[in-house]
């Protein structure tokens, strides 16, 4: 496998003074690097029964959509509020300042079906738990969940946990 610290650049100050920015466009626009992610990422679910693959809005699009195609199941954007064309059900979690909002549409699971969450990075999980909660508001049962990057010291993997489901992360980050 290649180094994948390597591949993902680090942005000092952005968006913020003080938070480092781990970007992966660095990452999946090296082939190789891409696509051992995709085989990392999809193949600890490989034998899960996933019947469906969620990807977050917006780097979680690309992997998540290229974990389904190597798991050969459909695929669920969860989008920001008002950006689904159809009539969607939805999720309000709490930022630091203020709330937010994530939506699918109301087809894009069916009651029972197995689902795994993916996405570029996991922080504070505050994401991925709205995620998470929306799908199984939808019928869905939750796998677990997988990201390129992890920032260990921000206790998001704990919470996913504590719903139950198991988080997989390829590299780990110190900081914000």
């Amino acid at each position: 496998m290649i180094d994948l610290r390597a591949l993902v650049r680090s942005i000092p100050d952005y968006p913020k003074p003080g938070i480092m920015f781990r970007d992966i466009t660095t990452l999946i626009g090296d082939a190789g690097g891409f696509r051992d992610v995709v085989a990392a990422l999809a193949g600890r679910f490989e034998k899960s029964g996933a019947t469906k693959v969620a990807g977050i809005e917006a780097r979680g699009f690309i992997l998540g959509g290229a974990v389904a195609h190597r798991l050969g199941v459909g695929f669920v954007p969860v989008r920001k509020q008002g950006k689904l064309p159809y009539r969607v059900i939805g999720h309000d979690y709490d930022l630091e300042y203020g709330t937010d909002r994530i939506e699918i549409h109301i087809d894009a699971v069916e009651t029972g079906e197995h689902v795994l969450l993916v996405d570029d990075l996991i922080a504070t999980g505050g994401t991925a738990v709205a995620a998470s909660r929306l799908l199984q508001q939808a019928g869905a049962e939750v796998l677990g969940s997988a990201f390129i990057i992890e920032l260990a010291e921000l206790g998001g993997r704990k919470k996913l946990e504590a719903m139950g489901q198991p988080v997989h992360s390829l590299i780990s980050f110190d900081g914000h």
